[in-house]
């Protein structure tokens, strides 16, 4: 149920035989945002001979691409395998290319546009994005060694703590985790713990 994703968008460039190769990726959620993204690169390089662009969504399971003037082929689909291969979602890619003047055929457009697209999934950020489960926990004091002592085996992320009159945890833990998790809690506590579920949702697990 993973999928990996980009926190923040990010660009890296490179010259071959005096052509500037300008990749840029960008998370987006869908199809219009992708757009959206495309036309502010392009507005910011109206002088670029070619924009070229991939994305993919997981809404409606849209993958798009286009050459932009360039030979068929030779840009847009290997940007956008760039992203099939690093199994990234809810991306954008856009690679600006300033012409030098000399021609690089076909050969040489395919790795172009597949180095400046991996240059861009090189800077950014990657999430492994994973379905899990947000909890509040409460418990006491002299429970509390007990349960920060077993969250890590369940590959839980905290995400704020407060010590007050009694010790309250938000958690995250992954969906196929919860129930073996929940169980476990009960157990160490003797029952005296309250855990309250805030909901499913995808969250960024890649530093578990």
């Amino acid at each position: 149920m993973n999928y990996f994703t980009v926190s923040a968008p990010a660009n890296a460039s490179f010259v071959e035989k005096r052509s500037e190769f300008i990749g840029y990726i960008a998370p987006v959620s869908t199809g219009e945002e992708a757009v959206d993204f495309i036309n502010f690169i392009k507005a910011q390089h109206r002088k670029a001979k070619h924009n070229v662009y991939a994305y993919i969504t997981r809404q409606d399971n849209i993958s798009r691409y286009s050459d932009d003037g360039e030979p068929q082929g030779t840009a847009g689909v290997p940007v956008l395998d760039v992203l099939k291969k690093r199994g990234l979602t809810d991306v954008c890619v856009v690679v600006t290319r300033y012409f030098g003047g000399i021609l690089l055929g076909g050969g040489g457009l395919v790795r172009a546009y597949s180095h400046a697209a991996s240059l861009a999934c090189d800077a950014a950020q990657i999430m492994n994005m994973c379905l899990c489960h947000r909890l509040k926990i409460t418990t006491d004091y002299g429970l509390y060694g007990k349960i920060s002592y077993l969250l890590p085996s369940f590959g839980t992320l905290t995400v704020s703590s407060d010590f007050g009159s009694e010790v309250s945890l938000e958690i995250l833990v992954l969906s196929e985790k919860l129930a073996a998790l929940r169980e476990q809690l009960i157990e160490a506590a003797n029952g005296a713990v309250t855990i309250e579920d805030c909901g499913e949702s995808f969250e960024d697990f890649s530093v578990v």
